[in-house]
């Protein structure tokens, strides 16, 4: 009995340090000390009782039974866990990563210390829709592809296995674009998805209908060309930006559209760093000769011609008149296609202007040359009104044969030769009107072939003129008169400081 309180007293001391189980297996091919140490005092006692060593061994298999049971089921524990573990970022697909991606709420947009995002334009596809030649605007159409990085919306390979997903585009913060030139914008996704990568690249596509003011030097039409610029820009507030950067990856689609036609397409960098699409632009003069050019220029060579019938009558003052009105009709539709104003006024504004001037006194000059081929030349103010030499002729027939001065029946000689004096006289008088009044027609004649001349000439010299002026460039616009150089930074601030931080902390 004491021999066994002995070894149960040996066998407590041999106990299981803390931290450690029975069933945890040695470093080595040997057991640890402690285990040695109570399986030979477990030995003894079993001997001491039965007086038999083969049941210490039985109770010692025992044991090794219970430690690998205990580290197979830690083990099979250990797997199960695992494949649990894959079973569930199996069960996650694309939609539930999307759904994952939605429920963060980016609704605004990723900032890094400096306060700024960086957007890169991969490619823009550009469409010329129409071009207003009276109020000198063009629309647009512009296909966008923007690339950015958000970080939140990166994933890990050892999460989730897929390389890419689509989100909405109204769950997740997009940048928007302004145009610096515009007079109106309207920005249309081109899908309602955008495609996010592993590592936060977003790729976005975006449609922008645009209408831009553009100042073309139309002094020369309908012989034009020229260039607008579309700016396109990020934004900038107290130091926060938005900074685009534009590839050179530019085309073009839709070249004619009317009377405008789109030649090229290029991205311009200036002296000051900014970036702009410039659009070079010519006219189809084809429309415009034959609707407005053309005919001036047979309007005034037929008043040229006009010259030709006689203006005894006024059919000629009749015709120069109908041509007056016509050409106002041309007026209207210049004033209806061009503008009004601006700093190059079109050249066939001044054409049309002198082009009815010529006509307008040229009518005039026939009226005058009318009324000179039947009257005196001089032309006293507040004389009495003429009797027509007819008239008056008749009238001293009708007086004489009235008051017996021309009388065939009377036999005296002095009486006939007296008659005959009278009738001589009258002939004399009727002849020398009627040189007075070819002599008038000679004259007016003669005027209407200086006339004539003088119109020629003018008309030549004018020609002269106006092929001179439209090959000089003797008008310039500025197309970058819209940039704001006003600064909207806010350079002392710095928003990558610590010290800012510490300042202005959020409660």
């Amino acid at each position: 009995r004491e021999q066994l309180i002995a070894l149960r007293t040996a066998a407590y001391r041999c106990s299981v340090p803390q931290g450690q189980t029975p069933n945890t297996p040695g470093t080595g091919s040997e057991d640890p000390p402690w285990v040695q140490c109570q399986e030979e005092t477990l030995g003894k006692e079993e001997t001491l009782q039965t007086g038999s060593p083969h049941r210490h061994y039985g109770k010692r298999a025992k044991m090794e039974f219970k430690r690998l049971t205990s580290l197979l089921l830690l083990i099979c524990s250990s797997s199960t866990v695992f494949a649990a573990s894959n079973v569930t970022e199996e069960v996650c697909d694309r939609r539930c990563l999307a759904n994952i991606m939605v429920k963060k709420e980016l609704f605004s947009a990723p900032q890094d210390d400096n306060c700024s995002i960086e957007v890169n334009i991969t490619s823009i596809q550009y469409e010329t829709l129409s071009f207003d030649t009276k109020d000198m605007q063009m629309t647009s159409r512009l296909k966008v592809n923007l690339e950015w990085i958000d970080p939140d919306l990166g994933w890990t390979i050892e999460k989730y296995r897929f390389p890419t997903i689509v989100l909405p585009v109204d769950k997740i913060w997009t940048p928007q674009i302004v145009l610096d030139n515009a007079v109106d914008t309207n920005v249309v996704p081109y899908s309602d998805d955008v495609q996010v990568r592993r590592d936060g690249v977003v790729n976005h596509a975006v449609i922008l209908f645009t209408t831009v003011g553009c100042e073309i030097n139309l002094f020369n039409y309908p012989f034009v060309m020229g260039s607008c610029p579309v700016a396109i820009n990020g934004w900038t507030q107290k130091g926060c930006t938005m900074k685009l950067q534009i590839s050179d990856n530019v085309s073009m689609v839709g070249a004619s559209r009317g009377e405008w036609q789109t030649m090229d397409v290029k991205k311009i960098v200036d002296s000051s760093e900014r970036v702009y699409l410039e659009v070079f632009l010519s006219i189809n003069p084809f429309s415009a000769v034959v609707t407005l050019i053309l005919p001036s220029g047979l309007l005034l060579l037929t008043d040229l011609f006009s010259f030709a019938m006689p203006f005894e009558g006024g059919e000629r003052n009749t015709f120069k008149v109908t041509l007056v009105l016509s050409f106002t009709m041309f007026l209207i539709i210049l004033n209806d296609h061009l503008p009004n104003g601006g700093s190059c006024s079109p050249l066939l504004h001044y054409h049309f202007s002198f082009c009815l001037v010529c006509l307008v006194i040229s009518m005039l000059t026939s009226i005058v040359l009318t009324r000179l081929s039947v009257d005196d030349i001089s032309l006293k103010c507040g004389s009495t009104a003429k009797v027509h030499p007819s008239e008056e002729d008749h009238h001293t027939v009708d007086s004489e044969k009235g008051s017996g001065v021309i009388s065939t029946a009377s036999g005296d000689l002095t009486a006939e030769g007296s008659a005959l004096s009278k009738i001589v006289n009258f002939l004399e008088k009727l002849y020398n009107e009627e040189m007075e009044e070819e002599t008038k027609k000679a004259f007016a004649y003669r005027l209407d072939k200086f006339c004539f001349r003088f119109f020629l000439s003018i008309y030549i010299l004018y020609v002269i003129v106006v092929v001179s002026i439209s090959r000089t460039d003797i008008c310039k616009v500025d197309n970058l008169d819209f940039w704001d150089m006003s600064s909207n930074g806010d350079n002392s601030f710095d928003y990558s400081g610590v010290d800012n931080l510490e300042t202005f902390q959020i409660p």
